[in-house]
């Protein structure tokens, strides 16, 4: 898990309004940016200001949208959730012989039971053994203080500049992988498990269960790495080059839209 501790050695302080708010002005994003936190004990979940316990079982797709889409305070344990595979990916149950398996999967989603297995080796997943509980709330609400991972979900126009922003400083190529379905260890699996921003295309049952929109994308990263986002789009806008994207024309004449950007060749 990543370290909450910042530069100086002390606790990590966000002014989760001024973010948002800003993330919202660069990107004009329509739905809530979340944040998502694994507890070690329950009680300290149960502590969190208006907090929601489930009344039913749910998927943790489902989970993360009564954030992100109703701006609730969500808290889970693993028999909030349905099934290991949801469980699994937060750490919340054993990776055991019968997860690996994947044999629910078989002839469902994959052709062989080696293929499902194969799949279920390919998943990012928080180790076991450590967290009791899971929570998400909207970042805004300063609930989490702060959460481990914030979740933004995004178009594929809008997620690119927020990428460009990623790479602003400090530049570094983005190497992320699509495990198909269950690519909730895309994302927030990986970015809990490995500490670093993930990108992924939200699965079928992401958009079955969670609601995640036709054109909706999902980043999952730790807090600092969004305020360096932020940072970087900020010059990026300042060069010309923001959200909305305008369109030049397939036909027109490019050289008059690519000097605005860039210096006029030597010679």
């Amino acid at each position: 898990m990543p370290n909450r501790a910042g530069p100086a050695g002390t606790e990590e302080h966000y002014d989760w309004t001024s973010l948002v708010d800003e993330l919202i002005r660069l990107l004009r994003l329509k739905t809530t940016p979340i944040g998502m936190k694994l507890f070690e004990r329950v009680e300290d979940m149960q502590a969190i200001p208006k907090l929601r316990r489930p009344g039913a079982i749910h998927t943790t797709d489902q989970i993360v949208a009564q954030a992100a889409r109703l701006g609730f305070t969500v808290g889970v344990t693993s028999e909030d959730l349905v099934g290991a595979q949801c469980r699994a990916v937060i750490g919340l149950t054993p990776q055991d012989e019968e997860w690996r398996s994947g044999k629910r999967m078989a002839g469902v989603w994959y052709a062989t039971v080696a293929d499902s297995a194969a799949h279920q080796r390919a998943m990012d997943v928080v180790s076991h053994g450590k967290y009791q509980a899971m929570a998400v709330s909207p970042l805004v609400s300063g609930r989490l203080n702060p959460p481990d991972i914030c979740l933004i979900y995004a178009t594929p126009g809008q997620m690119i500049i927020f990428i460009n922003g990623l790479q602003w400083s400090g530049y570094k190529k983005f190497d992320w992988s699509v495990v198909g379905e269950s690519a909730c260890a895309d994302s927030w699996g990986r970015a809990l498990a490995t500490g670093e921003p993930s990108l992924s295309i939200p699965c079928y049952a992401e958009r079955r269960y969670g609601g995640v929109l036709d054109d909706e994308m999902l980043m999952a990263l730790p807090p600092r790495f969004l305020t360096k986002a932020i940072a970087g789009m900020q010059a990026l806008s300042a060069n010309g080059l923001r959200y909305p994207i305008p369109q030049y024309g397939i036909q027109a004449d490019v050289r008059a839209g690519m000097s605005a950007s860039y210096p006029a060749p030597d010679g």
